[in-house]
């Protein structure tokens, strides 16, 4: 496992423990957020949920397969960069789907997670209060999900 020395020690350490599991809930934590999933990429067009963190059953069932190109860590996948709502209750975007509402969740930002410009999967986080992510974060939360797509393809 490579060392990232840009990124915050709790997420490292979390890291070292080869658990997306532990590195989503560090990476949650990080960012003050109240939730997130991530997703590999599986079968062609599919992304598959590998963790997720305070989502409600009923959500996780509807994001156990995301199509890419759908919703916001659909999107991410589709665009290869971050993709992110400051009120996913009352956006009208139509980029988030409508099971999303479900995780009574606000802010959110699903990024990527790319090794050598290859898709592996998406991080998506959330805040419960609405939020603009900015460029410092999402370029911390690409680097972050670079190095949890190492533990998917490890």
């Amino acid at each position: 496992m490579s060392h990232h020395p840009s990124l915050p020690h709790p997420i490292q350490a979390a890291l070292q423990t080869k658990s997306v599991q532990e590195a989503l809930a560090a990476t949650i934590n990080h960012f003050g957020c109240q939730a997130g999933t991530l997703h590999r990429l599986a079968a062609e067009g599919q992304l598959a949920l590998a963790a997720s963190v305070n989502i409600p059953p009923p959500v996780v069932a509807l994001v156990q397969s995301v199509p890419v190109g759908k919703g916001i860590a659909g999107l991410a996948a589709e665009r290869l960069e971050p993709v992110s709502l400051c009120n996913l209750q009352t956006d009208t975007s139509g980029q988030a789907r409508p099971g999303a509402k479900q995780t009574g969740m606000e802010g959110s930002i699903a990024v990527p997670m790319l090794v050598d410009g290859r898709l592996h999967g998406v991080l998506g986080i959330a805040k419960a209060t609405a939020y603009d992510w900015s460029d410092e974060e999402r370029a911390l939360l690409l680097a972050i999900g670079s190095a949890m797509a190492e533990i998917l393809t490890a």
